[in-house]
């Protein structure tokens, strides 16, 4: 059975605290899902601001190829015509085949909310629905408060959708808008709409405030619902959504649902991160499916017995939704996680080899110095590199001069000069920034970008220090570990000094060198 996807990362996920997308950001995000497969993009409500306005217009012209736009919005208001309603015409001239209408389906919502009474907001529901259908459009009516509404008074409930229906809905949607209907409870009331409604599409809409959307999801579709409605990975208003890529992985890998192509499934997690990086989040590591944990193993025990059988600690194959398998490591990791590591970059490496010996020991006294590699996999591969002797540096450092000023001048209180040679050429450049890192950063990357353009693309996305000897105070060792993108990949790179800059310096240039390096990989290959 097909299960249609509507994604609302554009309207209930820009809701969420944190976001905000640029018209071109939201055209980005659609070609994405709509190379990926999603039904639906819920694309916003283009009455409420100017911005939307003016993606609908650019969004007219985009020739979507598997996707349709959705516009959405509110039944018309109290006391107003359909035709006299501003937000109503807004949809209408939005353009998009299918309109998402919420109304009203809990009589508390209704009366002390709207300030309306139970039989207008009935009307305002065929009203509004009635329109859209007369100027032949799709319409997905969103039966807001659904199941809180249900618990205070079942029949209203039930009204509003009759309501909908009856003035000719083509999907009716069940709203679990507070987010704490346990999923049991959904299945059931579930059930009951389709019982009633056998010839029409239900969908379901939940929230996360109990942690339970992607349950509560799953459960309506066990229950007959063939709509699903989240946001990709997840954010939205207050606690977020129902998460879309562990609906859709859930769907198809473990209840034998159609939801994607196979191929476009395996592109999940890559574009779990890609609308990430849009967004300017940072998509969290433990996400199922998706997440860079996902497939990560520590635990000696575990990756001896992944090594062994995939199927021992992994509940799928990774490769089939995008993601691939780690082994993490550290002083637990254990002797077969850390080999597995580098015969994944270089195969040829024998289990008992003297360079295999060379670099567990090469592990082992950077660990003691303070270095960690479980969130670095980038900087040990160029560790293992280096100790085959098979790592050339892309550039060299001749030096470089940080000058801080206090109070700071229009944001930037630091100021980096740096001189590095590449083949033999000289360069030396000059940035501010706010602080000395990101001074650092920006003098570099100037430096740089002359020989190496592909730099405009990468930026830092996550910075963290780590004090490692708190009791030598001021002169503490501390350990710096960056997480850089190019938009496509993320990759981290750590160092390790008493001096923070320094520590900085050797994860900064071991983020660019890495770079640098899958750069010359991929030219290679093509």
């Amino acid at each position: 059975m097909k299960i249609e996807l509507l994604d609302s990362t554009l309207r209930d996920g820009a809701q969420a605290e944190g976001i905000s997308f640029s018209v071109e950001d939201k055209l980005n995000i659609v070609r994405t899902l709509d190379d990926l497969g999603i039904t639906y993009i819920e694309a916003g409500n283009p009455g409420s601001n100017p911005k939307d306005i003016e993606f609908f217009e650019r969004a007219a012209n985009m020739g979507l190829k598997n996707s349709q736009l959705v516009a959405f919005g509110s039944t018309r208001r109290k006391n107003t015509s359909t035709q006299d309603d501003p937000n109503v015409l807004s949809l209408l001239a939005a353009g998009t085949s299918t309109v998402s209408i919420f109304g009203k389906s809990s009589d508390f919502h209704a009366i002390q909310i709207l300030g309306t009474t139970l039989e207008e907001n009935l009307e305002m529901i065929k009203d509004t629905v009635s329109f859209f259908k007369k100027h032949g459009k799709t319409v997905i009516f969103d039966a807001e408060h659904y199941f809180d509404g249900y618990a205070s008074n079942p029949q209203y409930a039930l009204s509003a959708l009759r309501a909908a229906v009856e003035a000719g809905a083509d999907k009716i949607v069940l709203c679990d808008t507070n987010g704490g209907t346990y999923p049991a409870k959904i299945n059931k009331l579930t059930q009951e709409v389709v019982n009633m409604f056998p010839a029409l599409t239900v969908g379901i809409h939940c929230h996360n405030d109990a942690d339970m959307a992607v349950a509560g999801s799953l459960m309506a579709v066990d229950a007959g619902a063939t709509h699903v409605q989240g946001t990709f990975i997840g954010f939205g208003e207050r606690c977020g959504n129902a998460t879309l890529t562990s609906i859709i992985a859930n769907l198809q890998l473990k209840m034998g649902y159609e939801v994607l192509d196979p191929a476009n499934l395996a592109r999940l997690a890559p574009t779990a991160r890609y609308i990430a990086e849009i967004s300017n989040i940072i998509l969290p590591g433990s996400m199922p499916y998706v997440g860079m944990s996902a497939f990560a193993h520590k635990a000696g025990m575990h990756a001896d017995g992944v090594s062994k059988a995939t199927t021992s600690f992994e509940h799928v194959d990774p490769e089939s939704v995008g993601n691939e398998r780690r082994f993490l490591l550290s002083e637990i990791a254990g002797r077969t996680a850390i080999l597995k590591k580098i015969n994944s970059i270089f195969p040829e490496i024998k289990k008992d080899s003297p360079e295999a010996a060379a670099i567990l020991a090469e592990l082992k006294e950077l660990e003691r110095q303070g270095y960690q590699f479980e969130g670095a996999e980038s900087s040990f591969e160029l560790m293992v590199r280096k100790r085959l002797g098979k790592y050339k540096s892309f550039f060299e450092l001749v030096s470089y001069k940080i000058i801080e000023e206090y109070p700071g001048v229009d944001n930037y209180s630091s100021t980096a000069t740096i001189k590095i040679r590449v083949n033999g050429v000289p360069q030396i450049s000059a940035a501010e920034g706010d602080g000395p890192v990101h001074a650092l950063d920006k003098a570099l990357r100037l430096a740089l970008e002359t020989f190496y353009p592909s730099l405009k693309e990468v930026h830092l996305t996550d910075y963290k220090v780590r004090v490692m000897e708190p009791q030598h105070a001021t002169g503490a060792k501390v350990r710096v570990l960056i997480q850089s993108t190019d938009g496509e990949s993320l990759w981290s790179t750590v160092g390790v000094s008493t001096d923070i800059i320094e520590a900085s310096w050797i994860a900064l240039v071991d983020s660019i060198d890495y770079k640098l390096l899958k750069d010359q990989e991929r030219k290679k290959r093509s």
